[in-house]
């Protein structure tokens, strides 16, 4: 570890002031060995892109227990696949609508748009955002937006009070760093580092703390919605890539472990996922006196995921299928 800690890529999340959880997610996580090298002065974009994932799914740990609890049975190298988080397609004040808030940040990093998925059942559109020089080694991201404007009136009232005085956690100085990045192909190490603790911050809630009349509103119309109001821009959930997601489930449900109850297969068959069901938070929202009041949600989750080789290409199929998303999202809503 000690070799490890000399590298770029620790050195700039520890310059960062990344918590203790990540230097542990660090030694935990199956990471490309291509990506500690280099020099130890610089951060490249593929360096900050894992340095960035790493911090995030620590993050996703210290807040899902039952995450935590099967990462720390898991014997072997955690492959993390993708992360996945939500945003508002609609009013959302100062922070850019829907996907645009994290293409701004995702494409100076070496992300590139690799598919855009449909999921009119919820109201959303999902996009995935793939690591153009390190596709199955860099995990992916899952952005999905809510449309707002295909909510009920009273949804889309409560929805504009919620999210539409949301701030931007990209100040100037760091938009500038992201220009260079994705201009230059690197940062020093001070600047990388302090880029790296506001890209940490966008994932996290911009908005203040939602009226318990408004959370009710949205979660009767789109518990997507709910969720977002509670939990903002943080990941939804984490997915590990495994060899054999149904096997996985039957052994983490003989365990107790609470699991959706199928494993979603999609269309193509060679992606199939399962989660647990999203553990619950604490909330506090405000309430009509003025006082504010606590409530159990759903908070986020930990996904698996099998991928199969495409016989057309003869590589990992990172692509994402719309009933599988879908049928996924539902355990935030079981919870």
């Amino acid at each position: 570890m000690a070799q490890v800690a000399e590298t770029s890529l620790a050195r700039v999340l520890a310059l960062a002031g990344a918590p203790h959880g990540v230097e542990q997610a660090l030694g935990t996580l199956h990471i490309e060995p291509s990506l500690f090298d280099g020099d130890a002065d610089v951060v490249t974009q593929a360096q900050m892109a894992m340095a960035l994932n790493v911090w995030l799914f620590a993050d996703l740990l210290s807040r899902v227990p039952t995450a935590a609890r099967i990462a720390d049975d898991t014997t072997s190298a955690i492959v993390f696949d993708h992360g996945a988080l939500r945003t508002v397609d609609g009013p959302t004040g100062v922070l850019p609508s829907g996907h645009h808030a994290f293409a701004r940040l995702l494409e100076p990093l070496g992300y590139v748009m690799g598919g855009v998925y449909p999921l009119p059942r919820l109201r959303m559109t999902g996009r995935a955002y793939v690591h153009a020089a390190m596709p199955e080694d860099i995990p992916q991201f899952f952005v999905s937006e809510l449309h707002i404007d295909q909510l009920e009136p009273d949804a889309q009232s409560a929805a504009e009070r919620v999210f539409g005085a949301s701030s931007d956690p990209l100040p100037a100085t760091d938009a500038e760093r992201l220009a260079r990045l994705s201009e230059l192909g690197y940062l020093p190490m001070d600047e990388a580092a302090a880029l790296l603790r506001t890209l940490v911050s966008a994932f996290d809630r911009h908005h203040a703390e939602p009226s318990l009349t408004d959370y009710e509103m949205l979660l009767t119309h789109s518990g997507e919605a709910a969720w977002i109001a509670t939990e903002g821009n943080a990941f939804n959930h984490a997915t590990t890539r495994v060899r054999d997601v149904e096997t996985l489930a039957t052994e983490l449900k003989a365990k107790g472990y609470p699991l959706k109850a199928t494993v979603e297969i999609s269309a193509n068959g060679r992606v199939r996922q399962t989660a647990i069901l999203a553990d619950k938070v604490s909330r506090s929202f405000a309430g009509a006196d003025g006082g504010t009041i606590a409530r159990d949600v759903p908070g986020s989750f930990y996904e698996f995921i099998t991928r199969d080789i495409d016989p057309d290409t003869g590589t990992l199929d990172l692509t994402f299928d719309t009933g599988n998303a879908t049928g996924i999202f539902a355990v935030t809503r079981s919870a």
